[in-house]
This record gives structure tokens, C-alpha cells and sequence, in this order.
């Protein structure tokens, strides 16, 4: 039976600046920078380090070379956060393409755009 979700696959064009931006500018630290000697390197980030659910960072070219039918899109993921304004305030003084603030039957939320325009959410949500 399963009981979490472990890691989330993004793949990326460029692992380096996707780094970059998931901890300069998202705040997002490095968990493990793995490398097998073979060329295949895999970053884990995540929130901080006591997650329980982190984002690895693929090659996206590597492994699309590796496993042609699997699907390289990016993962819909949502976020929380417990101060929606200053998040988005935060984002947006770092040159982050983010979105106006909507308010959903679930929460309010926007969307942000890492350097290779793939989008993520964030909804304000208190624990």
C-alpha cells in the first residue's frame, strides 16, 4: 500500500540553472547532487530538508535519449504557502513571471513560471 509520494521527476533543459532558480530565487534547498560517472546527474530539492515529498531534477535530453516513450512534460504541482501576498511579493521583485492572485472555491492562489516558462501554482494554506 502506498503511503506518501516520495520524489517528483522535473525535467529540465539546463539542471544548473534550474537550481538556480528553485533555490535562489524560490528558496528551496539542496537535499543530495548525485552524479554516476556515467554522465546521468540528478539534483533533489525540496522545501527544507524535513519533507517528506522532494522534486528531483533531471536531464531532460539524457533522459529522453534513455527512455524515449516516457513522458518529459512538467508535473502540475501545487504548492502552499501560509502568506499568499508575501510570497508573491517575494517572486515578483526577483524577476519571476508570476500571476495575478485569483481566489478559488479552495483557496486563493497564482501561478509562477521558472526560467524555462514551465508553470507551477500556490495556493495560501495554513497547517
Amino acid at each position: 500500500m502506498i503511503n506518501k509520494v516520495g520524489q517528483i521527476m522535473l525535467y529540465v533543459r539546463n539542471q544548473d540553472e534550474a537550481v538556480n532558480f528553485w533555490t535562489e530565487k524560490v528558496g528551496f534547498s539542496v537535499i543530495s547532487d548525485e552524479d554516476n560517472g556515467q554522465g546521468m546527474r540528478w539534483i533533489e530539492i525540496a522545501p527544507t530538508k524535513e519533507v517528506e515529498t522532494s522534486i528531483i531534477l533531471h536531464n531532460k535530453e539524457l533522459i529522453a535519449k534513455m527512455s524515449p516513450g516516457l513522458n518529459l512534460g512538467t508535473p502540475s504541482l501545487m504548492f502552499f504557502t501560509e502568506n499568499l501576498d508575501k510570497l508573491h511579493n517575494d517572486l515578483s521583485s526577483k524577476n519571476i513571471t508570476v500571476g495575478e492572485i485569483v481566489n478559488m472555491p479552495s483557496g486563493r492562489v497564482f501561478n509562477f513560471a521558472d526560467g524555462e516558462k514551465n508553470y507551477f501554482a500556490v495556493m495560501e494554506k495554513s497547517e
